[in-house]
């Protein structure tokens, strides 16, 4: 079952999603998806591969940034700011918690000069704590 969490209109959060899931999540009125779990993390896991073919399939635009055990990367965060950007839509971003893509939207919106406060207040409505990526939140922000 889906376990979909919306941050905001333009973007929801969501633990490892499979290619049969495709169609509803097209029917829930996302245009793309990103993917941000890199393959062979867990046995059983379907791959960036199978995702992306039953994405197209559907007209979804899909977008692979895997993130790692090792964290966060500028070039990372910067693919998530050209996926969102690149977006005709709704986007559904997933990793195997929907942790690490809820962290790389908050990373991403703070690169374009989100405050995060509100970031922080966002995630945590969908349930994610992001106290702990505060630092780099500010890291990445542009001088003000």
């Amino acid at each position: 079952m889906l376990d979909i969490r919306r941050i905001d209109d333009r973007i929801s959060v969501a633990p490892q999603i499979a290619p049969e899931d495709i169609p509803a999540i097209k029917a829930a009125g996302f245009a793309a998806i990103v993917n941000n779990r890199p393959d062979g993390e867990e046995d059983g896991q379907p791959t960036g591969d199978a995702i992306r073919a039953a994405a197209e399939d559907q007209g979804l635009a899909y977008t692979a940034i895997p993130v790692t055990h090792a964290g966060f990367s500028m070039p990372q965060v910067t693919a998530m700011i050209d996926a969102l950007g690149a977006a005709n839509g709704p986007v559904l971003a997933y990793c195997r918690s929907g942790t690490r893509s809820c962290n790389l939207w908050a990373l991403a919106q703070a690169g374009l000069g989100g405050d995060p406060d509100e970031l922080t207040q966002q995630a945590r409505g969908a349930g994610y704590d992001l106290s702990a990526l505060r630092p780099l939140m500010d890291a990445v922000a542009p001088p003000r």
